[in-house]
């Protein structure tokens, strides 16, 4: 049964065929958004730097709160190649890599932005 909006005139009752083809427009609306939500679903991002081996590296970044010890990277073969994946949704995000307690931006890294404090942060697009 079709709901009828509130107006200061009495509505009539919409014809069978305009509520079919009100049904149908809502239904293309539905199938139309479907590839919107997958392009706003989340990606796995490797994250990589090169640094002494034996070494504590971490990730901070707006996606973290800047925490320092939130993303351990790691170095699986000991030669101080560290990664590490975060599932970040589309969009822009600043970060750092916190090698032995100094903040470091990401040396491969094109674009960098100054930050409150003076320095630079990494920028990553996704």
């Amino acid at each position: 049964m079709p709901v009828k909006a509130k107006t200061e005139k009495k509505a009539k009752a919409p014809k069978k065929s305009e509520v079919v083809k009100a049904k149908a427009t809502k239904k293309s609306a539905a199938v139309k958004a479907a590839p919107a939500a997958k392009k706003a679903a989340k990606q796995r991002v490797t994250f990589t730097l090169a640094a002494d081996a034996g070494s504590e590296v971490f990730l901070a970044g707006d996606f973290n709160n800047w925490d320092p010890t939130a993303k351990r990277m790691v170095d699986k073969d000991g030669t101080g190649a560290y990664s590490t994946v975060v599932t970040l949704a589309p969009g822009e995000y600043e970060y750092k890599f916190v090698i032995n307690g100094i903040w470091c931006v990401d040396p491969n890294c094109r674009e960098w932005r100054q930050n409150s404090l003076g320095t630079l942060n990494s920028v990553l697009h996704v």
